[in-house]
């Protein structure tokens, strides 16, 4: 008999004997800190301690800055975003999870930049227009002949595995497949003296090694950017090693160390890729928009001087008191609510990534009255939601449209093929990001709104003032919906007092540079920490371990098996086991509607229980 129990066994032998390519327990990125070992004991003590604790290995990145500026790929890669530049070119980012939407933000700011500058030059023909790649220009370089011809604001292109709907929830079996990569990458043009960088925080996501590939394919300039020593990934990993030995990919090894929570690569691994690759895109760019241009030096100064800013006690503490109102909020099963202007996709960035990190329920859709409501929301002050995406994004969503066809094209799983996920962009106009009234966040038994403001873009707009958003507009039975609490989180220099019935202030320098990075490093930086301790403080980790992982692909699987074997004592085989059977359970729960917990945690608490038993 076929029963759920013997499919999770089958499914777990499976993994065992042929997905061996997935085993990463070896690389630095995937190992534990020493430094927050205790994290969890100390959270739970002193959440300040707690913060700071988790701020320490932030400091583990001024310390590499030097080394990954000085290496000849980081040079090179500044030289091509040039060229990119000056010739029309375009510059595309890849990446999956959190890398994906670190490329996703990188175009966003490339976008307002040119956006915003093209406002500011009134009386002029748009400043997009006059920097047009001509004909002229065509004629003069022969090697750009039959290119096609870019405004400066599209000369930036992402790709995110799934496309812009992963920007809220992984789609299933893309991370994991070379060929997806491959295909996504074609489909968006990719042309010969192009550059593709492909971002990835191990160094080993297939999806990412195939857009590398296929942009070498294409005669791009193609740069591999990754978190752990290259020795290590090509000792470690196959796929790995045959791009870190094709010399015509550059290489560019960000390595810190170990991320504060074990595996959390969403915290310093994407956090030195912003730094490192929004670094060299800002030198790049600053000649074309009238910039002097700064030095990796001047970068390595600067971050280490917002570490110590976002390090002083003030700061430790205003974060920690978000912390202590969040977990307030959360422990009441209320919900939070931020909104933000220019800082919207940094926020929906981290509050989409707790969810498989924390194994929280991830955003739902328009019309879904059976999935839980998410803990945490975005929401655009200014703008229904279809034009808040277009605003959020600098341009309209990159839904994919694939069919069947595409699939068995691909190789893909026979579920894929048979059954097509929808990941269009009417599908991502359900996740109602927009202004319309949202009763189901409000009428929760708790509920907070918080406002994140880094250089004061909510204050000079009234309609995004804190007294209009206290009392938003009627729901469509006519009632007026309240938030319990409004909560104002500003960054940056003195900030002038909001009338909300909290306003916490984190103080910082924030520089002024022409794609806004200081601005999206502190707020990510800020963001990380609130998310973390606060779902520490509730339990989701144990020391520095992640215990409430959701293992959505076969990397998470590696390491939800790692964390059950670390936390019981069993085996690797035997908690792969026990995961797979949670997993189809809390499947069959999750049908239902129901809140339901990390299939890892579970299956620590099911062997730790049959272990007690046997002692009795």
């Amino acid at each position: 008999m076929n029963t759920p129990m013997s499919k999770a066994r089958e499914k777990a032998r499976e993994f065992l004997e042929h997905q061996k390519a997935f085993r990463l327990g070896e690389l630095l990125t995937e190992s534990s800190h020493p430094k927050t070992r205790r994290l969890s004991q100390t959270m739970a003590t002193d959440v300040q301690a707690g913060v700071r604790l988790l701020q320490t290995v932030d400091d583990d990145i001024p310390a590499a800055l030097e080394r990954i500026f000085a290496q000849e790929a980081f040079g090179r890669l500044v030289e091509a975003f040039a060229e990119a530049i000056r010739t029309g070119r375009r510059i595309f980012f890849t990446g999956c999870g959190a890398t994906g939407r670190l490329s996703i933000l990188l175009e966003a700011a490339w976008r307002r930049c040119w956006r915003e500058r093209d406002q500011d030059s009134s009386g002029v023909e748009g400043l997009r227009d006059s920097l047009r790649l001509t004909s002229d220009v065509l004629r003069d370089e022969p090697r750009n002949r039959n290119r096609r011809t870019l405004s400066m604001e599209d000369q930036c292109f992402s790709i995110m595995a799934g496309g812009d709907f992963a920007l809220i929830k992984s789609v299933e079996g893309f991370e994991d497949f070379v060929d997806f990569g491959r295909h996504q990458l074609r489909e968006a043009g990719v042309q010969r003296d192009d550059v593709v960088v492909a971002i990835t925080e191990g160094g080993e996501t297939s999806f990412v090694i195939g857009t590398a590939w296929q942009g070498l394919d294409a005669g791009a300039h193609v740069f591999f950017v990754y978190n752990n020593p290259t020795d290590l990934l090509r000792r470690h990993v196959q796929r790995s090693r045959e791009v870190i030995d094709e010399p015509r990919i550059h290489k560019l090894d960000l390595a810190t160390g170990p991320m504060a929570i074990t595996g959390s690569t969403r915290m310093q691994a994407t956090t030195t890729e912003l730094l490192t690759v929004g670094a060299a895109l800002e030198m790049a760019l600053a000649p074309a928009v009238g910039w002097a241009v700064p030095t990796a030096s001047q970068y390595q100064q600067a971050f280490a001087d917002l570490l110590a800013q976002l390090a002083s006690p003030p700061a430790v503490a205003a974060i920690a008191r978000l912390v202590e109102l969040e977990e307030q909020v959360y422990r009441k099963h209320g919900l939070v609510t931020y909104i933000a202007d220019t800082l919207l996709l940094d926020i929906l960035t981290d509050t989409t990534e707790r969810a498989p990190t924390f194994m929280l329920p991830p955003f739902r859709k328009q019309g879904d009255t059976i999935a839980p409501v998410s803990w945490s929301f975005v929401k655009s002050p200014h703008h229904p939601t279809p034009q808040a995406w277009a605003e959020m994004l600098q341009r309209e969503p990159r839904g994919l449209t694939w069919g069947p066809e595409v699939y068995r094209q691909l190789n893909a799983a026979p579920s894929l093929q048979a059954n097509p996920p929808k990941l269009d962009n009417d599908e991502i106009h359900k996740f109602r990001i927009g202004r319309e009234p949202d009763p189901s966040r409000t009428e929760a038994p708790d509920s907070m709104l918080v406002l994140l403001d880094g250089c004061g873009s909510l204050q000079r707009k009234p309609s995004s003032r804190p007294e209009a958003l206290a009392t938003p507009p009627r729901d469509t039975q006519g009632r007026r919906s309240q938030y319990k609490k409004i909560v104002a989180l500003t960054f940056g220099p003195a900030a002038a007092p909001l009338e909300v019935d909290e306003h916490i202030h984190v103080p910082c320098e924030v520089p002024v540079s022409p794609l806004r990075l200081w601005e999206h490093l502190a707020a990510k930086l800020i963001l990380n920490t609130l998310s973390t301790a606060t779902m520490v403080r509730l339990g989701r980790v144990i020391g520095n371990a992640m215990v409430w992982v959701s293992p959505s692909n076969k990397k998470l699987i590696d390491r939800g098996c790692r964390l059950i074997a670390q936390q019981t004592g069993c085996s690797y085989e035997h908690a792969c086991e026990v995961l797979h059977e949670a997993m189809e359970e809390i499947a069959r729960r999750a049908q239902t509607g129901e809140e339901v917990p990390s299939p890892v945690a579970l299956a620590i608490e099911r062997i730790g229980t049959k272990d007690r038993e046997k002692a009795v």
